[in-house]
């Protein structure tokens, strides 16, 4: 189930930001006793993230971000394109959480915002985050170097692709 953040799940995104294998692709962990004191109450409440919940419990979270113009990447001149972003807490890697996820809020985007595309961009050594993009429909623009590393930059537009889910 997709949800807006709410204040029980405050501890989840404390371990979603500290642990080392979110923060593989990601610039590394943060520190636990620095999340506790910048994570707010509730935490991620804003337009465009969603938290991932199975159960009663925070399994991970989707976010639809405007990608900064400054940043390498952009299908529009102006840039400002819509960005998906994921994180998921280990134990939940490889059962398809994240493709159901993904696609679910895929599908809000493009009844919210018909014929607007979504870009996504992810280290090239991310195997799984590569062929997350792939299932979803996203296909390649450009390949650039950011963050010490490969980028694969891709775009989804829903008049093109329609994700599975």
């Amino acid at each position: 189930m997709l949800r807006a953040s709410e204040a029980r799940d405050r501890a989840a995104f404390i371990d979603l930001f500290a642990s080392p294998e979110v923060g593989a692709y990601i610039g590394g962990p943060r520190p636990c006793d620095e999340l506790e004191r910048v994570v707010p109450e509730v935490p991620g409440r804003r337009p465009g993230l969603f938290v991932v919940e199975l159960g009663e419990a925070m399994i991970g979270m989707i976010t639809l971000d405007r990608r900064d113009a400054e940043r390498p990447g952009h299908v529009r001149p102006g840039g400002g394109e819509a960005e998906l972003g994921y994180l998921f807490l280990p134990e939940a890697w490889g059962r398809g959480y994240a493709a159901e996820a993904c696609a679910a809020a895929l599908r809000w985007f493009a009844d919210t915002l018909p014929g607007e595309p979504v870009v996504l961009c992810t280290r090239v050594d991310n195997e799984r985050a590569m062929r997350l993009a792939a299932k979803l429909g996203f296909t390649q623009v450009e390949r650039f170097e950011e963050y010490g590393g490969e980028q694969w930059f891709g775009v989804w537009s829903p008049s093109r692709a329609t994700p599975s889910g």
